[in-house]
């Protein structure tokens, strides 16, 4: 009883809060006051800007993954207008925006970055918010404030000038989510400003696509019947989605969006993706040796160890018990291992695994990183993966044929995800610094019997070709919607497509 009232108090502190806000058309933002001002405003471009599309996405820095997903679009729009002009003639900017931290009017709006990584710490307060978040009475109060706090807040978001983000005097042509707490009120808010405030029901024409940027479960507020497309990467999310009432024509499977690097084997683009020869391509410019050579690594069995951007998940554990059971391997078997460890920005876990804190046995060979900007070159150099089960660094490791050590997952978003991998043939959960070791062992002592099985189960898993497929059919929209609004002004709607099948993308 005493948590009810406790919860009560809270969300009538907050309502207080909210209407406060509400008593006053300023909000703050990027650390300045600025008055709102509630026009309608067109999603046309102006003529001298008619040869450029524009699409918004929404995303809040909860996790590295959001962003990634959105770089990884915006990177796939450019790449596919320079290699099929024909199809893409004229280019795509996109406007990445993480509509929370930037636009939320006070706490916890605006907070949500930091609160992630606060709850992130701690499993118990994290599976509390995310199944409480999941019920009936959870989604309802999570639309209930959003509506009532931050409806005008985001309306100015979104009609901010894609080309000049200090200007709310040009909309984008196309809105995209990227992220799970930006499909509902978004979509309330095009309905208002594409009927000129007459409704938040309805009357939208201002094309909006859902790319649903986890794995093995999701949680509901990702999906919306409202959308026009909801891009998913896996059967158990596309089940969600229809759960949720999403219509299945509007569902569409291709995979994860992912970092240019890991497109197809990260192939050349300068041709047609789809006639790029995988086995060329690792026997070529992927070739391992090579890589563990520009690496500055020796060619010998390695594990990568990761903690994600934030370094999070007990990296220094886990290498300091994986070290020293290939000592004892190495030992035993007259073999030399290779250990790379990369912490992100956990400064702290890069210096504690370092030389002179940490000494490491003299057949092994350990390398000790920050953060990198080229994960695909070591994880094609390396053997096995130990990592938290996030959705981006699953999806990539399979691309690479590489097998993976699950160590955490978040309760609820990520745990999904174990299933996904363990079923799929190319990992396993250890939740244990010694299961993880131990693992590792196992896996090196069987002479790559089983890293070879599991290697073969990740490319079969693997979708290289998921960011372009999905980056085409958004171009293809916000085509269709320039060019209807040409011919019949602000309120044409754009022309739809069947969904596409996985495997069967345009040629």
């Amino acid at each position: 009883m005493r948590v009810v009232k406790s919860v009560s108090s809270i969300w009538l502190l907050s309502l207080a809060s909210a209407f406060a806000f509400q008593s006053s058309p300023v909000v703050q933002r990027h650390g300045a006051a600025r008055r709102l001002v509630v026009k309608p405003i067109t999603s046309l471009s102006a003529a001298q800007d008619e040869e450029v599309a524009t699409i918004q996405i929404l995303m809040s820095d909860t996790g590295g993954g959001h962003r990634a997903s959105a770089n990884a679009l915006r990177d796939a729009f450019n790449v596919l207008h320079e290699t099929e002009p024909a199809r893409f003639p004229f280019p795509i900017h996109c406007d990445i925006v993480d509509i929370y931290t930037d636009y939320g009017p006070f706490f916890p709006y605006n907070q949500y970055v930091a609160l992630y990584k606060i709850m992130a710490e701690y499993d118990f307060l994290w599976k509390w918010f995310y199944e409480f978040g999941s019920t009936p009475l959870g989604l309802w109060l999570n639309d209930f404030m959003l509506e009532l706090t931050c409806f005008e807040p985001f309306k100015e978001c979104l009609t901010r000038d894609p080309m000049n983000i200090d200007k709310n005097d040009k909309r984008a042509d196309m809105i995209v989510s990227v992220h799970p707490l930006c499909q509902d009120l978004p979509l309330k808010v095009l309905n208002s400003l594409d009927t000129n405030g007459a409704s938040r029901k309805e009357g939208r024409t201002t094309p909006f696509v859902t790319v649903v940027t986890d794995l093995g479960g999701a949680h509901p507020t990702w999906f919306n019947d409202g959308v026009d497309k909801c891009f998913v990467p896996s059967d158990v999310l596309k089940n969600a989605a229809l759960d949720r009432s999403v219509k299945e024509n509007k569902i569409v499977q291709y995979g994860l969006p992912i970092r240019r690097g890991f497109w197809r084997f990260g192939a050349d683009y300068s041709g047609a993706p789809e006639k790029q020869n995988e086995a060329e391509e690792m026997g070529g410019v992927h070739h391992k040796p090579t890589i563990r050579e520009r690496l500055g690594l020796l060619d010998i069995p390695t594990v990568l160890i990761v903690g994600g951007g934030d370094g999070m998940g007990g990296i220094v554990a886990q290498a300091q018990a994986v070290g020293e059971k290939l000592q004892r391997l190495a030992s035993a078997s007259s073999s030399s291992y290779q250990m790379v460890v990369i912490c992100g920005n956990n400064k702290s876990a890069q210096s504690s695994l370092s030389p002179p804190q940490t000494q490491w046995g003299s057949d092994i060979e350990v390398n000790v990183k920050g953060f990198v900007d080229n994960m695909d070159e070591f994880m094609r150099a390396s053997d096995i993966l130990v990592t938290k089960a996030g959705p981006g660094t699953i999806a990539e490791a399979s691309i690479c044929g590489l097998p993976c050590i699950l160590s955490s997952f978040l309760p609820g978003q990520e745990e999904g995800n174990v299933p996904y991998v363990v079923e799929n043939g190319f990992g396993c959960y250890e939740g244990s610094p010694e299961g993880i070791a131990d693992t590792v062992e196992e896996w090196f002592a069987s002479e790559g019997t089983m890293l070879g099985q599991m290697r073969d189960c990740a490319l079969t898993a693997a979708r290289p070709d998921a960011t372009l497929d999905i980056a085409r059919d958004i171009a293809d929209m916000v085509y269709v919607r320039k060019e209807d609004v040409k011919k019949g002004g602000k309120n044409a709607v754009p022309a739809t497509r069947a969904p596409i099948p996985y495997g069967m993308g345009p040629l």
